[in-house]
């Protein structure tokens, strides 16, 4: 049986990550660190490929996804606050820390509300379009609040070990910024993204 574009495309795309995943393993700093920045990705990743004929994504959610998993292992791999192109951007706009971290989270909110909104909207879940981008703005921050919390108890579990995981760099507003870049991944989602998420799913339904 031959292979089709979208299954063939996704076995490379999860090839690639495996490689990066191998490559930021060996190079990185801290592998405690590592390790739990690039947990989801190694959870996330084989179920996707193993759910991809029974419940395929839209190409655009699979392509965030990617996208997001990058970011969560370059992060681990530097840790957030030392990835050299944060630095980059932090001398650029006269940051006074790294804003890598940021970005993180900006995907934690985007790819998140764009996996609810599917589920939503293939499911028949809700109707309407005002009433979807409100609920897949709650699941993206829930889930910001809930990664929170982990870091939360990392810090209690770790102490002082925690502090390359957490990533505050001093910032005692740290939680609050995170969960508001989250919350702006949301709603680009929702006001950018929607239309052309919405043809892909037609395609699907």
């Amino acid at each position: 049986m031959t292979q089709t574009a979208p299954s063939l495309a996704l076995k490379v795309a999860a090839l690639l990550l495996l490689l990066i995943l191998i490559y930021t393993g060996i190079f990185t700093g801290d592998r405690v660190t590592w390790m739990m920045e690039v947990t989801p990705v190694v959870i996330i990743a084989p179920l996707l490929l193993i759910t991809q004929k029974r419940y395929p994504l839209t190409p655009l959610l699979y392509i965030l996804i990617f996208f997001h998993a990058i970011v969560l292992m370059v992060g681990g791999m530097y840790t957030y606050a030392k990835v050299p192109i944060g630095f980059d951007v932090q001398e650029m706009f006269n940051l006074s820390r790294n804003p890598y971290d940021k970005l993180g989270h900006f995907f934690q909110g985007l790819v998140p509300a764009l996996a609810a909104r599917e589920i939503l909207v293939r499911g028949g879940y809700v109707n309407g379009r005002k009433i979807t981008g409100f609920l897949v703005c709650c699941v993206a921050l829930a889930i910001s609040a809930t990664y929170e919390l982990i870091e939360w108890w990392a810090a209690l579990a770790m102490g002082q070990g925690a502090d390359d995981f957490l990533g505050t760099q001093g910032d005692q507003w740290d939680t609050q910024s995170d969960m508001f870049c989250a919350l702006l991944g949301a709603i680009t989602t929702v006001s950018l993204l929607g239309r052309y998420h919405q043809r892909q799913l037609i395609r699907l339904l």
